[in-house]
């Protein structure tokens, strides 16, 4: 797939309103997946996570709603709305919903 789906086109999107919550859940939905770049959006309810896990690219994560629990290398970062990181290319990292979490996952290969 080289284009954008999931996603209506030409028009004002609010990125955090086209993936829900759902209790006990990390929810996704796939906005772009190709050999270059990945963009993903993802919920997590309280508690939630994805565990320890490399990425074969540079992985930047934008909260749109939420707080959430951000570990590469083993050090932990609070990520709130508007706020963004970098998850490096081969390196360990976790993401977990410290309250209820909403995110946006641009990964570039």
């Amino acid at each position: 797939m080289n284009g954008m789906k999931n996603i209506t086109k030409s028009e004002v999107t609010v990125l955090k309103s086209l993936v829900e919550y759902c209790e006990g859940q990390v929810v996704s939905k796939t906005l772009a997946q190709n050999d270059a770049v990945s963009v993903t959006l993802f919920s997590f309810d309280k508690g939630e996570e994805i565990s320890t896990h490399e990425s074969g690219g540079d992985a930047l994560v934008t909260c749109l709603d939420g707080v959430g629990r951000i570990t590469i290398d083993g050090k932990e970062y609070e990520l709130c709305e508007g706020q963004s990181i970098v998850m490096p290319a081969k390196h360990p990292h976790a993401v977990f919903g410290k309250e209820q979490f909403k995110m946006l996952l641009v990964v570039v290969f």
